[in-house]
Formats: C-alpha cells, sequence, structure tokens
C-alpha cells in the first residue's frame, strides 16, 4: 500500500447530509442539514465543496452534482445516539454498542444531591435547555446567589453555567471536574462541560472558555495507533476535550471557526508529516443548537472560500479530508443534534476522483487513513483505500 506522509481530516461539526434509515426512532426523520439550509434558502452555492463532491453526496440548492476531483462517499453512522462523543470516536474506529445515558427530565437526586455536597453550595436549574436560554432565565439569580446553574440537552452531557466574575474559572473546572467523578457507573455522561459566561442582566454572553470534561474512549482509536506507530498527530480545536487528551503529541486549542481554519492552513503549509484532526465547532454550537440558519450559511461559505487556500497549500504526499461527526439540521423545531449521514470527502494528489458507494460505518474512515499513513491500526472499520489510490 502507497502511503501518504500527512493527513489531514478536517471534522465540520453537525453537518450532516440526510436522515439516516433509523432516524425516525431519534425523531429526527426528514432531518437534512447541508440540504435543507440550502432550500430554507432558495439555494445555497458552495463552489469548492462542490467541487469535491458534496452535491453528490446530498441534493443541495445551488450546489449541484458534478464529476467530483475528490473521492466521496456518504458514511452512516452504526454507533447507537447523535453526539459528538460517539461520533468522533467512531471516526476513529470506535464503534459503541449502547448509547451514553441522557437525563431527559434532568439529574437524579443522587447524582446533584452529591454534586452539591462536594461544591459546598446548591445548584440552579437541573434541566434539559437551551445553554443562552438558560443563563437568560437564572443568570440573575446565579449572579446573586452564587448558586451553579446545571443543565442538559437531549445530548449526554452535565452542563455547569457560572459567571466569571462570581464564580472564577478555576474554580468552575474544578466543579466540572467534581462533576466527571460523580458521573460513573449507572450515570456516566459522555461529556461535563464548562460554560461561563460574563454580561448583565439582559446581556449575558457565553465566553470562549468552555472546556468539556469527556470520557476516555474505551478502546484505542486511530489516535492511539498512530502514536503506536510512530505517527505524530495533532488535535486542533476540541479535539484534546472530546478524546480526553489521549492519542495526541500536540493541542491546538482556537476560539472559534476562523482562528481553527488559520491554524489548519498553517500547518498544511509548515514542515513536518503525522495526522492532523481539526474540529470546527461553531457550525454546531453557535449556529445548529440555535437554529440559526442564515448563521450556520454564512459559516458554510467562509469555509468554502478558505479551501482553495487549503488546497494549495498540499503536498504531492498529503491527503485532506472533509468529514462531520452528525447533524444539526437548524430548520427543524428542535434545536438538538439530528442522526444523519455524515460526508467523507478525500482529496490529493494520491487519490483518485471518484462516488463510492456509502459507507456502513464511520468507522471505514478512520481504517482508510490509517491504511495510507501505515499506521497498524486495529480498530473498528473496513479500510477502502485500494478504491481511491490513483
Amino acid at each position: 500500500m502507497t502511503e501518504v506522509k500527512r493527513a489531514f481530516i478536517i471534522v465540520l461539526d453537525s453537518v450532516g447530509i440526510g436522515a439516516l434509515p433509523d432516524a425516525a426512532l431519534y425523531g429526527d426523520e426528514g432531518s437534512d442539514t447541508l440540504g435543507n439550509i440550502a432550500r430554507a434558502l432558495g439555494g445555497l452555492s458552495l463552489p469548492n465543496l462542490g467541487k469535491l463532491g458534496v452535491g453528490n453526496l446530498d441534493q443541495v440548492l445551488g450546489t449541484p452534482p458534478i464529476t467530483p476531483s475528490a473521492a466521496c462517499a456518504r458514511l452512516a453512522m452504526k454507533s447507537p445516539g447523535k453526539d459528538t462523543t460517539a461520533g468522533h470516536w467512531e471516526l476513529c474506529g470506535v464503534i459503541l454498542d449502547k448509547p451514553f445515558r441522557t437525563y431527559p427530565e434532568g439529574f437524579p437526586p443522587r447524582v446533584i444531591q452529591e454534586f452539591e455536597s462536594r461544591i459546598g453550595r446548591q445548584v440552579l436549574g437541573n434541566k434539559p435547555a437551551s445553554g443562552t436560554e438558560i443563563i437568560k432565565e437564572l443568570g440573575p439569580e446565579h449572579v446573586r446567589t452564587g448558586k451553579p446553574i446545571v443543565y442538559t440537552s437531549a445530548d449526554s452531557v452535565f452542563q455547569v453555567a457560572c459567571h466569571e466574575e462570581v464564580v472564577p474559572l478555576s474554580t468552575l473546572y474544578a466543579w466540572c471536574q467534581i462533576a466527571r467523578d460523580i458521573l460513573t457507573d449507572e450515570d456516566q455522561v459522555a461529556r461535563v462541560i464548562a460554560r461561563p459566561f460574563v454580561g448583565t442582566e439582559g446581556s449575558f454572553r457565553r465566553t470562549e472558555n468552555r472546556r468539556d470534561f469527556s470520557l476516555p474512549p474505551p478502546r484505542p482509536t486511530l489516535l492511539d495507533y498512530a502514536r503506536e506507530s510512530k505517527v505524530r498527530v495533532t488535535g486542533i480545536g476540541k479535539i484534546q476535550d472530546i478524546f480526553a487528551g489521549r492519542g495526541l503529541d500536540q493541542s491546538i486549542h482556537t476560539k472559534d471557526n476562523a482562528e481553527g481554519i488559520r491554524e489548519i492552513i498553517r500547518l498544511l503549509r509548515g514542515p513536518g508529516e503525522g495526522l492532523v484532526i481539526a474540529n470546527l465547532v461553531d457550525f454546531d454550537m453557535v449556529y445548529g443548537h440555535r437554529n440559526d440558519v442564515t448563521g450556520y450559511a454564512r459559516a458554510l461559505l467562509e469555509f468554502d472560500a478558505a479551501l482553495p487556500d487549503m488546497l494549495a497549500a498540499l503536498r504531492p504526499d498529503d491527503l485532506f479530508v472533509v468529514t462531520a461527526d452528525h447533524g444539526c439540521d437548524p430548520t427543524t423545531p428542535s434545536t438538538d443534534h439530528s442522526r444523519e449521514y455524515v460526508p467523507a470527502l478525500l482529496a490529493g494528489e494520491m487519490v483518485a476522483p471518484a462516488l463510492l458507494p456509502d459507507r456502513k460505518t464511520m468507522a471505514d474512515l478512520g481504517a482508510t487513513v490509517a491504511d495510507l499513513l501505515g499506521i497498524s491500526y486495529g480498530g473498528e472499520g473496513e479500510s477502502f483505500a485500494s478504491q481511491i489510490l490513483r
């Protein structure tokens, strides 16, 4: 197998491309993040993603199917659920057999009472909520009392929101680590998330000091196998949080998509070899969960506009991959993730353009990247490297 020297996996967080066959089980029938955004706006022209083949994978009004310049396929999520952690883990070769625990009625007394006992104060909230709405609702009381706001969502998350001038970041992070330690066994959630905010009543806003406290993957991932094979691994964005710091030689935290894109281009233009995996979170966090269709579309246009600079920086032995971890259709009433196919667009001089059949698991992408990088891989998934090499 011919080996590439560098591989870049760019995860467009929540850019799904159509409902999976079992989407109705999750209340997501008809979800199509990319396609529905384009339809809602009367068209969305993404010429550079279009060249890679995204219009061949989904009906994107304004981005028609063409003969692609990349190898492209739809990836199905095999793990149960539709959350960030499960999606990234599956992309990297770990398929879950049961979903993470969720709390549609809020957390039980055994969890909340233990948390309150350990941090020495009561909490506010303890219910599913939009992050922006709950700080609007409970922020004033939090500022008066210092009680942290605890909330969850349809995802497997325990979120703690505190005003940075009321609870120092170091304290908030310590409280989140306490919650992470509590949430084990039957109450095991995928992520505990620190959600700091600032401002005054009526104008509270979340800051960029979010931090995720994730479960470690239950088995080795592509990142672990890469390091074992002496392939340097760099994470951009919240990759370190999602993988609980495992399998990484370097982590570059970013505040938004724009900074993430700059870091990707910087590394593409730089020396060295290895695996780079980047998460661009604004699609999901800033727009998808807020049902902001125009904002989501603007973020897609900004990424599309940056693609030529990324592709121009590729070396002959580079692999460049654009994918996603789940959907978050902003055109539906729900503000939660949606269970959708995700794209796999693979570009580089060594890659032969091709429109491939749907893959049964996102793990096939991880297996393929491992194959092309010459990584000794023991994860799940079936490589399709032999189908895309020139």
